[in-house]
């Protein structure tokens, strides 16, 4: 009982569960990844665009799978599952478009 008795000096209450240590391998695949989602997912709109949305889509899945891979926090977790989203319907749609060759 003396984590009962302990007085909280800063509550460290999080809705996302960081553990309040610095990632920089993670926070970078994670920017890479939404920054990669966005592009792809904004792009797959534009049928002449496709080979910009099928490639930043692939590469933005790949990152995204990695990242995934070695998170260790829920917000990392959260924004990869973003970026991964954005990436796949960015390229699904690149494909459909014309693919990653542009055929």
């Amino acid at each position: 009982m003396a984590q009962a008795m302990r007085s909280p000096q800063t509550p460290q209450i999080s809705l996302l569960s960081t553990d309040g240590k610095p990632h920089p391998l993670q926070d970078a695949l994670m920017a890479v990844t939404l920054v990669l989602g966005a592009v792809a997912f904004v792009t797959a709109f534009f049928h002449n665009l496709h080979l910009i949305s099928s490639w930043a889509g692939l590469i933005g899945i790949l990152t995204g799978a990695y990242g995934q891979f070695v998170s260790v926090t829920t917000r990392e977790r959260f924004a990869l599952i973003l970026g991964l989203g954005a990436s796949a319907i960015g390229f699904y749609l690149g494909m459909f478009h014309g693919g990653l060759f542009g055929g």
